[in-house]
Order: structure tokens, then sequence, then C-alpha cells
């Protein structure tokens, strides 16, 4: 048993019919639950960033896909806000609410009867020439790939300043547990327990070069160096990608920050949904 909640914003995608939509039902639904407080903005709407800023909410109700779900994550953990949401998008590996059974468990939320699982997320800061140009806080995963010329790039990996690997790749992964059934997992790397705090390493269409996936503790700090004459890039959690060159380097540690999503069931869940997941590919 958790905190009763009472003070909601639902969130919904703002280019998905069904989200909108089904926003005004799931706001219905609260009002007859007699809510003290509930808000309904788009996912784009300055009005939902000042709310969770000002932590005028208890929680955050998520309509939408996991990009939705990724969203909101990086909007409520600075505010340590937790989330839940309804997936109305393709996979819903962060979700656990469908859109046919949501309503028998949002009113639990008023109960307390809800668990609190906290995933670890990840700081990545690009550097070029010493000087620091931007920083992230990532979710699922920071990718240092190639750009549009279809050539590998050299890639080096230290952890804790001293060398791990060197490799000739498309790219090079480093995710978080979340992240681990994200990009990570398209290029098999394992699947982690959601709960683990490390930090996963896989390359990216190695070409005779090192090739396994590397799991590191929590408290690790990875340092990846490009050396390349070609575009390439880095992206945190699929955000518009940033371009690098010749000796840039991103560095890659646990955050201080955590994702609190709210969860209905126990622990076993999400291994129950894995074989749905991996052999019901609603997008092939």
């Amino acid at each position: 048993m958790e905190k009763p909640l009472n003070k909601f914003a639902i969130a919904y995608h703002p280019d998905i019919a069904e989200a909108v939509t089904t926003a005004r039902i799931v706001e219905s639904f609260l009002q007859e639950q007699g809510v003290s407080l509930l808000l309904c903005y788009s996912l784009k709407d300055k009005e939902l960033e000042e709310a969770v800023r000002a932590k005028t909410i208890d929680a955050l109700i998520v309509l939408g896909g996991d990009g939705s779900m990724l969203r909101a994550s990086q909007l409520c953990a600075p505010a340590g806000i937790p989330i839940t949401g309804i997936n109305l998008g393709t996979f819903g590996f962060l979700f656990e609410l469908e859109r046919n059974n949501w309503q028998n468990y949002l009113s639990y939320l008023q109960t307390g009867n809800y668990r609190i699982e906290k995933r670890m997320m990840l700081q990545a800061t690009h550097f070029r020439d010493g000087q620091s140009l931007e920083s992230w806080q990532v979710v699922n995963e920071i990718v240092i790939c190639r750009g549009q010329q279809v050539k590998p790039i050299r890639i080096h990996a230290s952890v804790d300043e001293y060398p791990m690997a060197s490799y000739v790749a498309d790219g090079l992964i480093a995710a978080t547990a979340t992240g681990s059934t994200a990009y990570a997992l398209a290029v098999n790397g394992p699947i982690m327990p959601p709960e683990t705090r490390n930090i996963l390493v896989v390359p990216v269409a190695p070409h005779l070069s090192f090739d396994r996936a590397v799991i590191l503790s929590e408290g690790s700090c990875v340092t990846i160096t490009v050396n390349t004459n070609y575009d390439a890039v880095c992206s945190a959690d699929g955000r518009e990608a940033v371009k690098m060159i010749d000796n840039d380097i991103v560095k890659v540690s646990a955050s201080n920050l955590n994702v609190l999503f709210i969860r209905f069931h126990n622990a076993g869940f999400f291994y129950r949904n894995l074989n749905r997941y991996m052999k019901q590919n609603p997008s092939v």
C-alpha cells in the first residue's frame, strides 16, 4: 500500500485522435470518483510543465505510446511525481494499463492500492575540446552512431578512465534497464529486470570488432570517444540527433534522478508479458 493520491493531471498525445477522445473519458471517470484536483492537457502544453514543476499534482496519467511515456518521464522525474499511463500506441513496454482495462485500476490510486517502481536514469554529456556542449537526462538510451553515410565509424569506450573496448561499427548504445527493451533489444542486447540499476553498453552492427554487450555497475562512468572522418551523430531517447565530429566525447553515468512508475501488478507482470511482446509484434 502506498499514499492515497487525489490530485491528477491527464496528459495526452495531441496527434493521436484516440488519445484526445480517451482523455475526456478518463477525465469524466475521475470526476465521478470525486478527485480533489483534475487537470487535462496535451503533452506539449506549457501549462502541464508548470503544474508538474509546481508539484500541484500527485500523479500524471499519460495517454499515448512509449514515446509519450518517455516525454512524461523526463518531465516528471525532476519533480519526483509518479506516472502511470494507458497504452494507445504500438508496443507499450512502459505501460501496464490498456485501452480495455484501465477502469479496473485507476480508482486504486485514491486508496493507495498500488506500488511505486523506481527506474534509474542516465546523465549523458557531450564534450568537444574539453568543453561541455550539451547534457541530457536519459530514460532509455544514449546512442552514438554513423550519420547519413553508410560507413562504420570508430568508437572507443572506457570505464572509469580505463580502456574497455574499441569498435568499428554503426554505433554504440549506452542504456538503462528500461532501455534494454528498446533499441538495445533490437541489436540483440540482454533483457534486464526493470528496476536493475546498471548501465548496459551494446554495439550496433560491429564489423570484425568486439561484439558483446557489457553490463556495468551503477557507479561506473562510461566515456565514449568518436574517431571518424564521416558523419556521426548522438541522440538521447530518440531526440533530434546532434552532430559529432572527430574526437568528440560523450560521458555517461547514472543520473541522480529516477522515474517513478505507478504499478498495479506485482513484479512478475513484466516477465509474464515478455512472450506477448516478443512473439506478437503488432508492427509487423
